[in-house]
């Protein structure tokens, strides 16, 4: 129960619905304990005057007899039906009460976890599994419910219920009641044994029903692969083989739950069994009335079920215990990148890297190593290298996603860890070098950024990347839906889409992570000729493996294995016949052959 007391804020919060819950259990039971006694009542009556009855046959007396047992049956009649409909009631209410709180805590703590999430840094993201940060969102808050809802009622149920009937049991016969019950705690041990069982395999059904799960998905998405290479059947045959052991464990739990009920059956028919005997000897000494016995038997069967469900809520606990444990987990991350301030921010644009190192904390990889520059506001700066040589973590020490080991990074001459986080990164238009697009609108993909902007603004935004006259061949232009991670956009569609988006934010920094690597190089210079005057009054920091000499580029920064190796204009670089030479040369002789073919 240690870690399930993180829920017992939420308890605390939706104590009107709890307390309110446990009346009505108990208003409910009361209602389901007296139809026994009543029938015991009606039972006695019918017998201890069935024989005068008898005796007055063919007497006028004996129609009196009989207007009385009809009178009193249907009183009997209607009082039983009435502790029915009330207890329906109770019951309906119960499930109101108790029920409808455990779905205000899965509300709230699926809330709770994805706000932690929306927290969490880029390093956390990288040593977890998406899978796995869904399914503690989805299939472990779904087990935590079945605690705060079914189990906390049956549990309830269970003690008021057992409290009552044992008690009414007890005032007839304590030695019959004693006989009766011995059966029960049998009951409920085998039950929680057989549940331990049935919950060990269900895992085991479930972790196998992921893994068909991940193998369906995965050759859905790559498809194009699958079929290229010809590797359907041998897909196929996997597949199979997986499934086969899907099946073989659905059955073995098929075969433990066919033991359940019959094992259930038979212990209540045990308790009945002695009760009927037991209760007849009773009954025969004169201590006990035939309908103690019927009363009996009613209060047996009445007890089956909440006997039954201590193995069930016990199982149900010990779950949601796991769940929850898992779910911590996750709750009590602190993210390594805080925001610090809310003060105001209005950035110009100038950074400056002081004496910069940074090593990933998740592989221990040293990406930067004390670099140091500046940028004056509405610079336009490129920054160029081979792959791994550390220009995308600028980018993502920029925008903050990580924090550096050493040095500082100075926005507008103030530390970009002491500013406030959200404005920072408002005034940051980022197109990353994995783009991503949301299972939306193109429209909507592309005002992400923005949510108030028309479809002018956003069709203008398209343009200046270059991809509008692509989304207007959309089946529904701007309104077409877009599939799970924009299937249905080529590679360079999604990255002028993602650029769109950049462009319409209309931030003061603007920088571009290698974001048109999936275009040919006549499309980024029609884009980079187009940003030209969206460039005029911003700073912007190209990355890019492609040199373009369309935009005027105040600073051209070279790097290599985490250091600015050279740094200059162009006509500099070019002078100084090094790395970016060697770059720019091999680049042109490409472009050459590419105008030839």
């Amino acid at each position: 129960m240690k870690e399930l007391a993180h829920l017992n804020k939420y308890f605390w919060k939706y104590k009107f619905y709890l307390i309110l819950g446990v009346f009505f259990v108990a208003f409910n039971n009361v209602a389901g304990v007296y139809p026994p006694r009543i029938i015991r009542y009606a039972f006695d009556l019918v017998k201890e005057n069935i024989v005068y009855y008898r005796l007055f046959g063919g007497f006028e007396l004996q129609s009196n007899f009989y207007d009385f047992f009809s009178y009193a049956l249907v009183v009997f009649g209607i009082v039983v039906l009435l502790l029915a409909v009330f207890k329906g009631i109770f019951l309906f209410f119960m499930r109101q009460t108790i029920i409808v709180m455990s779905r205000l805590i899965e509300y709230d703590l699926k809330n709770e976890i994805y706000e932690q999430y929306q927290k969490l840094s880029m390093a956390f993201y990288k040593r977890n599994q998406t899978g796995d940060l869904m399914s503690r969102v989805s299939e472990d808050v779904s087990r935590v419910r079945m605690y705060v809802g079914p189990a906390i009622m049956y549990g309830i149920n269970l003690t008021v219920l057992s409290t009552m009937v044992i008690t009414a049991m007890v005032s007839v016969n304590p030695r019959l009641t004693l006989y009766v019950l011995m059966p029960l705690p049998l009951l409920a041990i085998s039950i929680y044994y057989v549940n331990t069982i049935i919950n060990r395999r269900s895992e085991d059904i479930q972790k196998q029903l992921s893994e068909l799960t991940s193998i369906a998905q995965e050759s859905y998405s790559g498809i194009r692969v699958l079929k290229s290479y010809v590797q359907e059947e041998p897909v196929n045959q996997y597949f199979a083989e997986e499934s086969e052991s899907y099946k073989v464990k659905s059955l073995g739990l098929a075969r433990v739950q066919a033991l359940f009920f019959p094992l259930m059956v038979s212990l209540i028919g045990i308790s009945t069994i002695l009760t009927i005997y037991l209760g007849g000897i009773e009954v025969m000494n004169g201590r006990l009335s035939a309908g103690n016995i019927a009363e009996f038997v009613i209060y047996v069967n009445m007890l089956t079920w909440p006997v039954t469900s201590i193995g069930w809520v016990a199982s149900i606990i010990q779950r949601a215990s796991a769940s929850q444990k898992r779910i911590n987990e996750f709750l009590k991350e602190e993210p390594d990148i805080i925001n610090p301030s809310t003060a105001s921010l209005k950035l110009e644009g100038e950074v400056v890297f002081d004496k910069v190192s940074f090593t990933y904390p998740d592989t221990g990889i040293e990406a930067l190593k004390n670099i140091s520059f500046r940028i004056k506001p509405q610079d336009k700066i490129a920054i160029v290298g081979r792959t791994g040589s550390g220009k995308s973590t600028i980018a993502a020490l920029l925008t903050r996603m990580y924090d550096v080991t050493q040095g500082q990074i100075l926005m507008d001459g103030q530390k970009n860890d002491e500013c406030n986080l959200t404005a920072l990164r408002a005034q940051i238009g980022y197109v990353p070098q994995d783009v991503f697009v949301f299972s939306d609108t193109v429209a909507n993909n592309i005002a992400f950024g923005r949510q108030d902007a028309t479809m002018d603004e956003i069709r203008e935004a398209a343009r200046m990347a270059d991809v509008h006259k692509d989304l207007e061949k959309l089946p529904e232009g701007y309104n077409t839906m877009l599939g799970e991670r924009g299937v249905n956009l080529s590679g360079g569609q999604k990255q002028r889409t993602s650029l769109a988006r950049a462009i319409l934010k209309d931030p003061q920094i603007l920088l571009f992570d290698d974001c048109l690597s999936a275009v040919d190089s006549t499309t980024e210079k029609n884009i980079l000729y187009n940003l030209n005057h969206l460039l005029k009054n911003k700073t912007a920091i190209i990355i890019t493996h492609r040199i373009s000499s369309l935009i005027q580029f105040d600073q051209i920064f070279v790097m290599d294995e985490g250091e600015i190796v050279e740094a200059g204009t162009h006509q500099e670089l070019m002078k100084q016949e090094g790395f970016y030479f060697d770059l720019y040369t091999k680049q042109e002789k490409e472009e050459k052959k590419s105008r030839v073919v």
